[in-house]
């Protein structure tokens, strides 16, 4: 039964704080859109520092990077891990950004300590004894969307999360598995108005992993700004052509930069009284 997350419940939306302590106060949900960006893994210190200062210059206002990366073939690069926290926590300490990060295991916790949003991966959107642990922690959870579950699948996560006691949660769409394989998953754009009736949790939606192409990262990043998301993550990556992981579907912080000067004016142009300054809903 939905209960804590349902919007019947709770009418009004919930704002979810990230950061504020040594970093900046980034509130997410009630109207405004915030971006988030970064590489898909932390590789060294000099890219995950170079890209959080070029992400914050064009306008993102949070950093994004994976310490532990869950991979479908165990060959693949699995992230940094503990190392990896460390080196956001340098890029945080650089630039102000709060950092969000995937959490793999409730074992891993006491390592998430300093991290400022904990990033539930689409993989463990049912993996409920390390919901439950989140539910303990108090801290802010950003919850994937799994490659093929409902949207009523994805609050009952939620439920769990909340039934801990923590009720800091953000949704995110990043796609789902359905017959087309022409791109990586299939962006659910639907979605993010549907769970606006369905729960008063902010939904972010992230185009970089539905599409697992660059060139299409832009159009639906727009779709996003356009359909009332409160947030956007996008991949944004130096040097693509050699990520360690998901380089295809990251954009270079060029990119990125052009990138958020139309996604201002699709938000501005979208904005309910129509003469709302674009720089202000950012």
């Amino acid at each position: 039964m939905i209960k804590r997350t349902n919007r019947l419940s709770h009418p009004e939306d919930t704002v979810v704080r990230v950061g504020g302590d040594g970093c900046e106060a980034v509130d997410i949900g009630g109207g405004s859109l915030v971006v988030i960006a970064g590489p898909c893994s932390v590789e060294s210190e000099e890219q995950i520092v170079g890209i959080a200062r070029q992400a914050a210059a064009a306008g993102a206002v949070m950093l994004r990077g994976g310490a532990f990366k869950p991979r479908t073939s165990p060959y693949e690069f699995q992230g940094m891990k503990a190392d990896g926290i460390e080196l956001l926590l340098k890029a945080k300490a650089a630039t102000g950004l709060p950092i969000v990060t995937e959490i793999m295991s409730e074992n891993h916790l006491p390592l998430f300590e300093n991290v400022d949003m904990i990033q539930v991966g689409a993989r463990n959107m049912q993996n409920f004894e390390l919901l439950k642990a989140l539910g303990r922690t108090g801290k802010p959870i950003l919850l994937k969307r799994g490659l093929a579950n409902t949207l009523k699948e994805l609050l009952m996560s939620a439920e769990y999360i909340m039934a801990g006691g923590n009720d800091r949660i953000v949704l995110c769409e990043r796609g789902i598995r359905t017959f087309e394989p022409y791109t990586r998953n299939t962006l659910d754009l639907s979605a993010v108005p549907a769970l606006h009736e369905l729960t008063h949790l902010p939904v972010i939606v992230d185009p970089s992993h539905a599409t697992g192409r660059a060139d299409f990262v832009e159009p639906m990043a727009l779709a996003a700004a356009a359909c009332g998301a409160d947030g956007i993550m996008i991949e944004v990556h130096n040097d693509p052509a050699h990520a360690l992981s998901d380089g295809p579907q990251s954009v270079t912080p060029a990119q990125f930069s052009r990138l958020m000067q139309k996604i201002r004016a699709v938000r501005a142009a979208a904005a309910d009284d129509g003469g709302a300054e674009a720089g202000a809903l950012l």
